[in-house]
């Protein structure tokens, strides 16, 4: 008998999301924002399950030239049971938790946040909203464009887009 086990199947509720899952690469993104100087980063994502009605995700970002570890978010999404409504629960080691919901459509999704907490002594200025954007451009590409909000009041615009391959 083999130590290991097989992986459950993707629960019904996931169908529309089994596009994600996976392990996926970006070697070239890019990020902009009025208060930060603009750079190049690198990021691995991967979406997984475990047979529940959510996945899970991690994003780890790294230095673009020295792979020094970087951002890194953790967390799930769900699908409203019987729609195409879809929630985000997402942990940053920067001390934000944001809680965006949004539509899945085929293979794109948006997102939006409605609610962001922060620590106590996070640094100013504060996340006040974030709008992410999910597509798969072909089979074996995935694209991520995020706008931001801060409290320096600086309205929602462009801060991040990334393109992944698909690695596993």
């Amino acid at each position: 008998m083999s130590s290991s086990t097989a992986a459950p199947p993707l629960h019904e509720a996931l169908t529309p999301l089994a596009w994600l899952v996976g392990t996926w690469r970006g070697e070239e993104g890019t990020g902009d924002y009025p208060t930060i100087k603009d750079f190049k980063y690198k990021e691995e994502v991967k979406f997984d399950h475990v047979g529940q009605p959510n996945l899970e995700f991690s994003f780890n970002s790294s230095h673009y030239e020295t792979g020094k570890p970087l951002h890194r978010e953790k967390g799930f999404l769900k699908i409203q049971p019987g729609t195409s409504h879809l929630a985000m629960v997402n942990t940053q080691n920067v001390g934000i938790v944001e809680l965006s919901e949004g539509e899945v459509k085929g293979q794109e999704i948006t997102l939006e946040s409605h609610t962001i907490g922060r620590m106590t002594f996070g640094k100013d200025p504060a996340v006040t909203k974030i709008q992410r954007t999910f597509r798969l451009v072909d089979p074996d590409t995935l694209e991520q464009v995020v706008h931001m909000e801060t409290s320096a009041t600086t309205p929602a615009q462009h801060h991040l887009s990334i393109q992944y391959k698909k690695v596993a």
